[in-house]
């Protein structure tokens, strides 16, 4: 099999959460194209699942879409090294008030493929105990808990379009709700 080349990546903005960059890649025919390239650091999220089987989502206010979405609890890793667990059961803390007492990884998302190298873990997190919530100053969260119907309904609705929630929600559901 032929191979892509990669000639040269120049940065071309830094970000607080990504960078961008113009990449320059010799093509298996020969041909030289310039690509785009968006570097993200990684990021987790948690299936938080009450004792009553319910989805413990947040509600927040996303700049891109200028509207409130409904998600299931995620954020950026610290540092590119940051194991992703903790940084889901951070999120899980920081945005719900809850903790677990226990998480698993659910599945791996890699957002948009075609320019970028996002990667989300995504977590399920039971045995679920309550507390106060530890939002970063500039963060807004409500909570509420769903059931897995009413987000499959939302999803096939529109009313969730974010990717990574579809993403686990539906395999949450696939893999542990099949006698429902």
């Amino acid at each position: 099999m032929e191979e892509f080349k990669r000639l040269e990546r120049n940065l071309v903005a830094h970000g607080a959460i990504l960078d961008y960059y113009q990449d320059t890649i010799q093509i298996p025919n020969g041909n030289v194209a310039k690509w785009d390239f968006i570097k993200h650091k990684g990021a987790a999220a948690i299936v938080p699942v009450d004792d009553e089987g319910r989805l413990i989502m947040v509600k927040q206010y996303r700049n891109a879409l200028n509207r409130d979405t409904l998600e299931i609890p995620a954020g950026g890793l610290n540092s590119e090294d940051e194991p992703t667990l903790d940084a889901a059961v951070r999120e899980l803390k920081e945005e719900t008030g809850f903790t677990a007492r226990n998480v698993e990884l659910l599945l791996t998302l890699c957002t948009t493929v075609a320019y970028s190298n996002e990667k989300i873990d995504i977590y399920l997190a039971t045995g679920l105990c309550a507390g106060k919530q530890h939002l970063d100053e500039d963060e807004y969260v409500q909570i509420g808990a769903y059931t897995v119907d009413e987000l499959t309904e939302r999803i096939y609705a529109g009313e969730i379009q974010d990717a990574k929630t579809i993403a686990a929600v539906l395999a949450y559901k696939d893999k542990y709700c099949k006698d429902r």
